[in-house]
């Protein structure tokens, strides 16, 4: 780390201190999913889903569930998890639900709504759509915020279209939708994606002017521009909004979300200017603000920059939260940091902002990078002490610490923990797990464990498949590798280029080019694209084989297909020319790989070395090795 990177980091924790207070075989194939099996053929039963009955009143759980498709562009959920902890409010709920319903006298409809918008909050969306539905069978009569209710359900469960039938049945009862209702509508468009049906809508609301756009209804539109990665029409409608004499703090939102969008579009100069702006037009920051461009900055390593803005929040008065601390944490730890990092940790306990599983994650992450696991597991044990419950990520990112340190039996040892301590798994703990017991040959705790997730009802995914095939591979299990790839294909499971790029660096290391060739072009043919790693496998393959001119044909095609050539790629085909004393043609690839910006490598210099029958005989050859070698060469 250079002396002025040091310094800049210090000033950062300086900064800080200055604010106030303180072997597998394809087995069944059962509704579009795989199941595999290390031993026997495994039945699964139909897979059942809890849904919200008719007597919902009187039960003592319920489960929401989405029919909607997730869009895998957005990390948008259909519906959040309820948390554990509002399992006692839901049942509280539902009881007063009952209650009033079979009160003698007729329940109130304030009453009501501001049940059902509780149990909204706690993300219970199709459990709210029933009750509203039982409360029109039971013919308690409903008004306009009953039905703005279920339309923000609708929008939730990203179902919009439905949300739009609800709009239709409230004008036909004649009631008058408010501005909260087009923002709810507006943003359930945006959040799945229909973006020129939110804009339309939006822009209809500015020209029949029945209805007047908020602050929030100018956020929502730019919320959903930045997110599709809009952020210059985001910018055009601030532009606009500005004329229209909004006060000053109600303005610090739209400016605060369009300076992370332009962090993560990676524009900072312009999102250090638009905060420049704000100041100029007497908008005030807020922490919102300053830990999007703090977070912005740090990604980019402007330490420097990042100390001047804590600082100037200093000034401002404006006191970092658990967000900006833990930007910053993380920061730090990526940049192999972590000392640095404990010093912030420890300065934000002491002014009174209490860490969460973020902050101690990406601690713990930290020290797995650098292979301290004693350490990471301090960290671990200290969120503990001071009552922060660890969840998932901290425990994955704890599992796959161990993993890289080949300590599996720690890894697994944390896995049982979790199901002690009530812990839901994901698919990424398996497959760390996974990769980890097979690349250190433990196939008895693998299957052992891979039944085990079969039997909690976790599906193998895309990254589970790929997992399989690189130890088949790797134990020379070709055969059965593509016996089990095609089977996957039959299946029209989803296969990436990961996927392919194994079975191709296999075919080619078992000598079996012309599979690797005919996998090349069916990646062609199924619209997938290859990167360098792909092509680098065929063309070593190719020159180990002595196949020179194709080899070189091939490297030609990759610049046509947008895969430009990697340092490997030359390396690999300037030593098979040399191997074949063909050191003309391999003086032409090492000027074009010097002019790619790329130098020969170590094993590259060494065959060139050997190909002078004495040095002194070819002094221009050795000024060669010189040119095209690293610079210490």
């Amino acid at each position: 780390m250079s002396q002025k990177k040091a310094m800049s980091i210090g000033a950062i924790v300086s900064a800080f201190t200055k604010f106030p207070q303180f072997q597998f075989h394809l087995l069944h194939h059962h509704q579009g999913t795989f199941l595999y099996n290390f031993d026997a053929l495994l039945h699964s039963p139909s897979s059942s889903r809890l849904c919200v009955c008719n007597n919902i009143v009187t039960s003592t759980s319920s489960a929401s569930s989405s029919s909607s498709v997730v869009n895998p562009k957005r990390s948008i959920s259909t519906q959040p998890k309820p948390p554990q902890s509002a399992s006692n409010n839901l049942q509280d709920a539902l009881v007063s639900f009952n209650r009033m319903l079979k009160s003698t006298s007729i329940p109130s409809i304030y009453s009501i709504n501001k049940l059902l918008g509780s149990i909204v909050k706690m993300g219970h969306y199709n459990t709210v759509l029933s009750l509203i539905k039982l409360l029109h069978l039971q013919g308690v009569p409903v008004n306009a915020c009953t039905i703005s209710i279920g339309i923000n359900c609708y929008c939730h469960l990203n179902r919009v279209d439905f949300g739009f039938s609800l709009l239709g049945r409230l004008f036909k009862r004649g009631y008058e939708p408010d501005v909260v209702t087009f923002n709810t509508l507006i943003k359930g468009l945006f959040a799945q994606d229909k973006y020129s049906e939110a804009k339309n809508l939006f822009i209809k609301l500015l020209g029949e002017k029945q209805i007047k756009p908020t602050v929030v209804t100018y956020g929502t539109v730019m919320n959903g521009l930045c997110k599709s990665g809009n952020t210059k029409i985001a910018i055009e409608l601030l532009r606009s909004m500005e004329t229209l004499n909004f006060e000053a703090h109600t303005m610090v939102y739209c400016y605060s979300m369009i300076i992370d969008s332009l962090c993560k579009d990676r524009m900072i100069s312009e999102a250090k200017n638009l905060l420049l702006e704000m100041s100029k037009k007497g908008i005030s920051p807020d922490v919102v603000t300053y830990t999007s461009l703090i977070h912005g900055l740090c990604n980019f390593g402007q330490w420097k920059e990042v100390t001047e803005l804590l600082r100037e929040m200093v000034d401002r008065n404006v006191s970092p939260n658990v967000r900006t601390f833990s930007i910053v944490v993380d920061a730090l730890c990526k940049e192999g940091m972590v000392r640095e990092a404990e010093d912030v940790l420890e300065l934000m306990i002491k002014r009174g902002e209490i860490p969460n599983i973020v902050t101690y994650s990406a601690l713990m992450d930290g020290y797995c990078l650098r292979g301290q696991m004693e350490e990471a597991h301090k960290v671990f044990d200290s969120m503990l002490s001071r009552g922060v419950e660890p969840n998932i990520i901290s425990y994955n990112t704890l599992i796959n610490g161990y993993c890289k340190k080949r300590r599996i039996d720690e890894a697994v040892h944390l896995l049982r923990e979790t199901r002690r301590k009530g812990v839901n798994h994901t698919i990424v703990t398996y497959n760390t797990i996974l990769h980890g017991l097979l690349s250190n040959g433990k196939f008895a705790t693998a299957r052992e464990l891979f039944n085990e997730m079969l039997a909690e009802g976790r599906s193998p995914d895309v990254f589970t498949y790929n997992i399989l095939l690189c130890c088949m591979c790797k134990n020379r299990q070709i055969t059965e590798a593509f016996s089990f790839f095609r089977s996957m294909q039959e299946s029209e499971l989803y296969i990436d280029i990961a996927c392919y790029n194994i079975l191709i660096s296999a075919a080619c290391k078992d000598g079996k080019l012309e599979i690797a060739k005919e996998l090349l072009n069916e990646l062609f043919s199924n619209g997938i694209q290859p990167n360098a790693r792909t092509y680098n496998a065929i063309i070593d393959g190719l020159c180990q084989e002595g196949s020179l001119n194709e080899a070189k044909e091939l490297l030609m095609r990759m610049g046509d297909n947008d895969c430009f050539p990697t340092d490997f790629t030359y390396n690999v085909i300037v030593r098979g020319f040399l191997r074949k004393n063909q050191t003309y043609e391999a003086m032409v690839l090492l000027e074009k790989m010097r002019g790619s910006g790329f130098s020969a490598d170590n094993s590259t210099i060494e065959m060139l070395v050997d190909v002078l029958p004495t040095k002194e005989k070819n002094p221009t050859l050795l000024n060669m090795i010189q040119k095209f070698g690293p610079k210490d060469t």
